[in-house]
């Protein structure tokens, strides 16, 4: 993780509430909750792609596409 970015206190908090959460997990519920967690991820991932796309006015076009 990168040691430069300042988290804002409630961040800071958010992280710590999650970590009490997490810990409560049994092995299966924390298991599916990374999937689940990556699978957004991956979601949040290509709407940024498809976001700057659009707002650069890269079309459907473009090789790659």
């Amino acid at each position: 993780m990168d040691r430069s970015i300042e988290l804002s206190l409630e961040q800071q908090f958010n992280i710590r509430s999650f970590e009490s959460q997490v810990a409560r997990m049994s092995l299966d519920q924390a298991q599916e909750f990374l999937v689940q967690l990556y699978r957004q991820m991956v979601v949040r991932e290509t709407m940024y792609k498809e976001f700057i796309k659009h707002e650069w006015g890269l079309g459907d076009g473009m090789p790659g596409r």
